[in-house]
């Protein structure tokens, strides 16, 4: 059994794996950051080699390193979390996920695999292909 456990997330506003790593690069490759209202009760387990998992149109496909969770206040004066992240974005096999809001733990034996060393490079499929396989559970 795994010693950490990872996150999951719908990556709102973002239309592809590359649309989310122009968005990391845009922040010149550095830790990047999600600032979320609620703070994981399973801080240890996160900070023990978890990931945030990314949800990119209803599916799994990428995830980048947990480095610290900070504490954040916005105008409001209202505390939150800061999940701060690994700059590198890694591909995932593709997992669909059922829209949730917030964010859901993920065992270890339930995250997706990475992909294999080159192949994190290649086109997606088109999102419709891609929806109807995972659909019927090949993809």
């Amino acid at each position: 059994m795994a010693d950490h456990v990872n996150l999951v997330k719908l990556c709102v506003g973002v239309d592809s794996v590359e649309d989310l790593a122009a968005r990391i690069a845009l922040r010149g490759g550095r830790t990047t950051s999600h600032v979320t209202r609620m703070w994981p009760k399973q801080e240890d387990a996160l900070l023990a080699g978890g990931s945030l998992y990314w949800v990119i149109k209803g599916v799994i496909q990428a995830r980048q390193r947990i480095v610290s969770l900070e504490e954040y206040h916005g105008t409001d004066g209202v505390r939150r979390c800061a999940i701060m992240l690994d700059a590198e974005l890694i591909r995932t096999t593709n997992v669909q996920r059922r829209p949730f809001q917030g964010w859901r733990y993920l065992k270890p034996e339930d995250a997706p695999a990475d992909l294999p060393k080159g192949r994190e490079n290649e086109s997606e499929l088109p999102a419709d292909l891609a929806q109807t396989l995972a659909d019927i559970g090949l993809l």
